[in-house]
């Protein structure tokens, strides 16, 4: 895959987590339809579906081991994830008034995810070992890594800092 191609498959899902992200917060406060929300959720697994194919060059015996594979990675991703926005409806619920032990329970929770992150991705590498060659399990884990970053950024951007009291 070039680096051209690379990056315009990246851009395609940056717009769409950039639809997703702040969709939900309005699906949440003006009660959307389930529906609309997992309509762009499909798109978001299918476009990065995409760039996971792209990017990996997978042959037939490969991707007859990958796909099953993945597909269980995304939905233990999904809950992950799932995991991750319940704890920033919760920091937002309670920034206007946080106070240290709300402050230590968030804290406690986020490390907790993390935790269970490396876990997740310690948890597939084996399964990953079996099914592909060691340069395309390294590139399956960068690109994981770069989407990260990218939705991490999302998230840096987007969650204030507590206020100081």
């Amino acid at each position: 895959m070039t680096r051209r191609t690379w990056w315009q498959l990246t851009f395609v899902l940056i717009g769409c987590a950039l639809v997703v992200g702040p969709a939900t917060g309005v699906a949440i406060a003006q009660d959307k339809p389930a529906d609309t929300m997992d309509v762009l959720r499909e798109k978001v697994r299918a476009d990065k579906k995409l760039l996971v194919a792209t990017a990996l060059e997978l042959s037939e015996s490969e991707a007859k081991s990958f796909w099953p594979l993945y597909n269980a990675y995304q939905s233990d991703m999904i809950t992950h994830y799932d995991r991750v926005f319940k704890l920033i409806g919760v920091y937002g619920a309670a920034y206007q008034t946080m106070n240290d032990e709300t402050a230590t329970q968030l804290v406690g929770e986020f490390l907790a995810l993390e935790t269970a992150y490396a876990a997740l991705l310690n948890g597939y590498l084996p399964r990953l070992r079996s099914a592909l060659p060691p340069q395309k399990v390294a590139r399956f884990y960068q690109i994981e890594n770069k989407l990260r970053a990218l939705v991490d950024y999302e998230f840096a951007r987007d969650i204030p800092l507590i206020k100081s009291r």
